[in-house]
């Protein structure tokens, strides 16, 4: 059973660190980007390491939860509490710093409160490559995204943040320190830890540190929206591609036509790129090296398409900025969707010779629940897409609360069925908790609630975060 936050222990622990790592406005660290949720908590902000471990000690000592807050970005409410004891929200923001480069072994090794972009930056300084790349990078910080496998645009060459990270730093539920800030490619010395606290959401432990694998950039890159009649086709175009330009592709997300018509609705404003918007669309994107042309490597794809009736219209980028105004396009779908409302998103994988069916069949599963409109877009190359749920014109999400649940279980359902995931890489949090239970194998719950019980005996660490609190 754990304890609130009381006056003394919040006496104590601001005795035993600075004035500055206390935040007295707690607003920002309460809600989350959907506003589903809204938190409680006592906000501490350490700036190290060993600062981070008196935390949790103290935490461990007098059995007071842990919620781990990051960027702040995430939409499953990992990083929110609602309800139980009061915890302490511990926020990494105080630890950005980049601690080391080593250009020729492309490593960087940073603090888990590093923002994305800034760690993109700083390869890009040294002449390398971080390939992980989200919406949130201006906000997400690595630690929340190791903590919950963030995956993104360039899955499809790079990997999810798994395939991207080497070695851990992480403060233990009982304030130890683990020193796995690890920077050697291949160290096969007992169980693979690493991988056990990336994904896990902050339920183990919490990341203070990483080290990071850096890639060599590509020498040419270019992108292309090609038009196509259908998913099946755009499955055909992604085969035809990586048969002209192999791991060459570095990206490949489809797009229905329902997202251009929610940015011509409610923006953000973008520049129209066919003259007809088609049902659907891909847009790829490619890094080559010297000497093979990304523009040229795209027309031969292009044109290989258009011959065996795989695209119907394209456009290919002739400069930077037209492959930004593409990026640009794909980017603000997102947002888009925020300003329409969703009745239900959903972060869903399905194998990828399945995904023209599932988006057939999840049209006729909601039109038993109801009349919506349907974005449905990501990243087909590695099977994940956003199949989101939208009230009508006219109508907001508010007017169909009474239909979320049934929605959402209802695409879930179908996923399930179709040997997919519910969970693509926005994590569990505390909104896929009921589904895990639902959805998962017995014997792969049992073994997390194992790892968890060894772990975190007392469960101070993100309490109710992807394990449903046992009643």
């Amino acid at each position: 059973m754990l304890n609130p936050v009381t006056p003394e222990f919040e006496t104590a622990l601001r005795a035993a660190l600075p004035s500055v790592a206390f935040k007295d406005d707690k607003t920002p660290y309460l809600s989350e980007p959907r506003g589903r949720w809204q938190g409680q908590g006592f906000v501490v902000a350490p700036a190290n390491t060993q600062e981070v471990s008196l935390v949790v000690k103290a935490c461990a000592q007098a059995k007071v939860g842990i919620v781990p807050y990051s960027g702040g970005t995430g939409l499953v409410g990992g990083q929110i509490m609602s309800d139980g004891p009061m915890p302490v929200v511990l926020s990494l923001e105080r630890m950005n710093a980049i601690r080391d480069i080593y250009p020729s072994e492309n490593v960087l090794v940073c603090d888990a409160g590093a923002i994305l972009a800034d760690v993109q930056k700083a390869a890009v300084d040294v002449d390398r490559l971080f390939p992980l790349s989200l919406a949130s990078e201006g906000s997400a910080r690595i630690g929340g995204v190791l903590s919950t496998n963030a995956g993104g645009v360039n899955v499809l060459r790079y990997g999810n943040a798994r395939a991207q990270c080497l070695g851990l730093e992480v403060v233990r539920p009982d304030g130890s320190i683990w020193h796995g800030l690890t920077r050697l490619h291949k160290d096969n010395t007992g169980y693979d830890l690493r991988n056990l606290m990336i994904g896990a959401e902050g339920t183990l432990g919490i990341v203070t540190a990483a080290a990071l694998k850096l890639a060599t950039p590509p020498a040419e890159v270019g992108a292309a929206l090609m038009a196509v009649s259908s998913p099946e086709a755009a499955l055909a175009l992604l085969a035809l591609a990586r048969a002209k330009v192999g791991e060459g592709i570095s990206a490949f997300e489809l797009m229905h036509r329902q997202g251009f018509d929610f940015l011509d609705e409610v923006g953000p404003s973008y520049k129209h790129p066919f003259d007809q918007q088609p049902e659907w669309c891909v847009l790829i994107d490619v890094g080559l090296p010297a000497g093979l042309g990304a523009a040229d490597a795209l027309e031969t794809i292009f044109a290989s398409a258009f011959e065996a009736d795989l695209v119907t219209d394209g456009v290919i980028a002739q400069s930077h900025a037209q492959r930004d105004a593409f990026w640009h396009i794909r980017e603000s779908i997102p947002e888009a969707n925020r300003r329409i409302g969703s009745v239900s998103s959903h972060d869903i994988s399905v194998p990828l010779g399945a995904i023209p069916a599932f988006i057939e069949r999840g049209k006729a599963v909601l039109a038993e629940v109801g009349t919506f409109r349907i974005n449905c877009f990501g990243h087909l190359g590695d099977g994940n897409l956003h199949y989101n749920v939208f009230p009508l014109p006219g109508r907001s999400r508010d007017d169909h609360e009474a239909d979320r649940a049934q929605v959402k279980q209802a695409v879930h359902d179908l996923v399930h069925e179709m040997q997919g995931s519910v969970s693509a890489e926005h994590g569990i949090g505390r909104l896929k908790t009921d589904d895990l239970e639902r959805y998962g194998d017995p014997a792969n719950l049992a073994m997390m609630r194992a790892i968890k019980s060894a772990l975190d005996p007392d469960g101070i660490m993100n309490p109710g975060a992807v394990l449903a609190a046992k009643s």
